[in-house]
């Protein structure tokens, strides 16, 4: 047998002596001469048109060297989920038209410190038409509530659709079947990345016309097409250096600095570094999606599962970014790892007047895992049956059809369990023992 070389080991981290020593160097450590710093104007209100921007003030103060406005961005979508068929594009990079959250990017100031294009950017003077914000999103897919999308509602539409659908077996017959009917509904809040170092970006304009540009960027090629697309411009003029992330978790997926710094070192010629504050960073980066899931189970006396039904809301915020995609993992998460012969699911991703969303670590399973969790100890709790059996007879075995029509080739969450209560001295009554995801016809006896 091939002797494992990492298993089981403590291993060095590469980084690990730059990051104690402090001779790691992240984006902030970053300063070329005659540099340029910007700060971000941003909408007050979480939902409003925009009648007209006034940069005049700010142009005319000391120091300031220019301000980036939609006019000047060659593209000005966000266009981060078109390079997968994620469409239509709903971002703008600079709004000029409404604004849909507060704290929407509107215009960019550039100074020769960064404490004059703080005072700078306050001068800029947006006025707005505000507009009544949808902030739930339970309205939000509500007949009262106004669309704020272009194309007539708060939801993203899948081919056609509204939400994304699961449907496996006879749903309403499994809960006719059922000996008892088991509800919950679980809900989780937005949650900011909170990354020891903040999105950052510098940009230095080179001799041959290319831009050399150091980030912070999780996905470095994602951000160089993206970028690219932003600015009309060939890929070869962008040269891109990442390393060192300084914390992302998802959040430094999206393409937010990188494009507003390209323009601005086209627009001056010059340097330019962009850094936010740690308050930027809470309120205006995007944040692990907030979700409504609502379980009915249909479940028998012995403790299976017949039917489960499922609704879901994932707050995706004002724009797209990367929800939609979540959303799909989310759907086929759902159900759990557990063989249930009748599913339905509803996932809607919905569009609020709030910060947007975008990736986090396992984004839409996770919220998925907590949930369903949550709900088989209900389950086991209703029934007076161990928490622990409660999930080994209705566990996945190998040769059954999950819900997404894939047939189960890899199950290990009864060996997983095993070793758990074995882990932490919890004898499993010999039954649970003798269970395998080998054995198709133990389990709960679904096929």
């Amino acid at each position: 047998m091939k002797q494992l070389g990492i298993v089981g080991q403590s291993v060095k981290r590469l980084d690990g002596v730059g990051h104690v020593t402090g001779q790691t160097q992240y984006i902030d450590d970053i300063f070329y001469p005659n540099m340029l710093w910007l700060k971000m104007v941003r909408s007050p209100v979480a939902r409003g048109i925009i009648r007209s921007i006034d940069t005049s003030k700010a142009e005319a103060f000391p120091g300031v060297a220019a301000v980036v406005t939609a006019k000047d961005v060659p593209n000005n979508w966000y266009t981060i989920l078109c390079l997968i068929g994620v469409e239509p594009n709903d971002e703008p990079v600079l709004a000029h038209e409404e604004v849909m959250w507060e704290g929407e990017p509107i215009c960019a100031v550039l100074a020769e410190t960064e404490a004059i294009a703080q005072e700078a950017a306050a001068l800029v003077k947006v006025e707005i038409e505000e507009q009544t914000p949808v902030l739930d999103v339970e309205f939000a897919v509500s007949p009262e509530a106004p669309a704020i999308k272009k194309w007539g509602n708060n939801t993203f539409m899948y081919d056609g659709r509204t939400h994304r659908r699961l449907r496996f077996g006879d749903v309403e017959a499994g809960f006719a079947q059922a000996d008892h009917i088991i509800e919950g509904t679980y809900s989780l809040s937005p949650i900011e990345h909170a990354p020891i170092e903040t999105h950052s970006c510098v940009v230095k304009p080179e001799p041959d016309g290319r831009f050399t540009v150091h980030t912070n960027t999780q996905a470095l090629y994602f951000t160089k097409d993206n970028t690219g697309i932003i600015l009309n411009m060939p890929d070869y003029k962008l040269r891109m250096v990442g390393g060192t992330v300084g914390g992302g978790f998802g959040g430094k997926v999206d393409v937010i600095t990188e494009p507003i710094c390209c323009i601005a070192a086209i627009k001056t010629g010059r340097p330019i570094k962009w850094r936010w504050t740690r308050e930027e960073e809470m309120r205006f980066s995007s944040t692990r999606a907030a979700v409504k899931m609502q379980y009915i189970d249909g479940v028998m006396n012995d403790g299976r599962i017949v039917a489960r039904k499922v609704r879901s809301l994932q707050d995706a915020g004002a724009y797209h970014r990367h929800s939609p995609y979540g959303a799909t993992k989310h759907m086929a998460n759902l159900p759990g790892p557990y063989n249930i012969p009748n599913v339905w699911v509803d996932v809607y991703c919905v569009y609020t007047n709030r910060q947007p969303a975008s990736a986090m670590r396992g984004f839409g399973v996770t919220e998925a895992s907590f949930a369903l969790e949550v709900q088989m100890e209900k389950i086991a709790r209703t029934l007076g049956i161990d928490s622990w059996e409660i999930r080994m007879i209705n566990a996945y075995r190998n040769g059954q059809m999950r819900p997404v029509r894939k047939v189960v080739e890899d199950a290990t969450l009864v060996e997983t369990l095993q070793a758990a209560a074995q882990l932490v001295d919890h004898d499993l009554p010999d039954h649970l023992k003798k269970m395998s995801s080998d054995d198709y016809h133990a389990g709960n006896g679904h096929r």
